[in-house]
C-alpha cells in the first residue's frame, strides 16, 4: 500500500509517559472519528480535534510509494544525533495506515515505534509502545497497552469506565477549549482522589514548539 502523511518533522514528545523525548513525528493524513473539516465538527464522534490531519501538503509531508521509503525519510530527520531513533505514529488516526510492512521498515532503520492512537482499530505486531486515547461514542477496540491518555471531560467517556483495561499508565489530559482553566483544575483535583490517575499536559504547547 501507499503512505500518506500530513507532516513529519522532529521534535520533543509533548504529552503523557514518554513527556520530553526526542522524537520524530510522523503524522499520517485522515481520521475515522473526523473528516477534519470544520463544517462537518459538529456532527463527527470526536468534535475537539486539535490538529490538521487533511491532505499532504504539511511540512515534510506526502506521499510514499514504499513502507521502506517512508522509514527511510524518518531515519534522515534523526540523523547522527545518536541514541535509539524513536518515531511517533500519530495523524488523524494512524492505524488507518499503519500496517506490518511500515512496522518492519521502521525496525529495519532502528527505530523504537510509538503509536498515539483512538483505540478503533487494531494495530499490526510489533510496536514497542501503544498509548490509546478513547473518544466519547467510539467502539474501543484496542483494550490493552502501554499507556491510556483519556482528554478530560468527555461525557461518555468519564476515567472510572476506562480503570479496568490493561494498562500501564493511565492519564488524564484537561481538555484544551474555551474552558481550560477549569478543567485543568478539574483534573488536578481528580488525579489527587485517584493517584492511580496522572497528570498530563501538552508541554509542546507550553514550550512553543511543534
Amino acid at each position: 500500500m501507499s503512505y500518506a502523511v500530513k507532516e513529519m518533522f522532529f521534535t520533543l514528545q509533548g504529552e503523557g509517559a514518554r513527556a520530553g523525548r526526542a522524537s520524530v513525528f510522523v503524522r499520517f493524513a485522515g481520521c475515522n472519528l473526523w473528516n477534519g473539516r470544520e463544517a462537518d465538527r459538529s456532527t463527527a464522534i470526536c468534535r475537539f480535534c486539535d490538529t490538521d490531519f487533511v491532505g499532504t501538503d504539511g511540512d515534510g509531508g506526502g506521499k510514499h510509494a514504499r513502507a521502506e521509503d517512508l522509514a527511510k525519510a524518518a531515519r534522515a530527520l534523526w540523523g547522527e544525533r545518536g541514541g535509539t531513533p524513536y518515531v511517533v505514529c500519530t495523524g488523524g488516526e494512524p492505524l488507518l495506515q499503519l500496517d506490518r510492512a511500515l512496522v518492519d521498515a521502521f525496525h529495519e532503520e532502528g527505530f523504537e515505534i510509538a503509536i498515539e492512537t483512538n483505540g478503533t482499530l487494531s494495530p499490526p505486531e510489533g510496536i514497542d509502545w501503544i498509548c490509546v486515547s478513547p473518544k466519547a461514542g467510539s467502539e474501543l477496540v484496542v483494550r490493552s497497552g502501554h499507556e491510556l491518555k483519556l482528554v478530560h471531560p468527555q461525557r461518555g467517556a468519564e476515567p472510572e469506565r476506562f480503570e479496568s483495561l490493561a494498562f500501564e499508565h493511565f492519564y488524564l489530559q484537561p481538555m484544551d477549549d474555551l474552558l481550560r482553566k477549569q478543567n485543568t483544575e478539574r483534573v488536578v483535583a481528580y488525579c489527587m482522589e485517584h493517584p492511580r490517575w496522572r497528570l498530563s499536559l501538552q508541554t509542546h504547547k507550553m514550550l512553543g514548539i511543534r
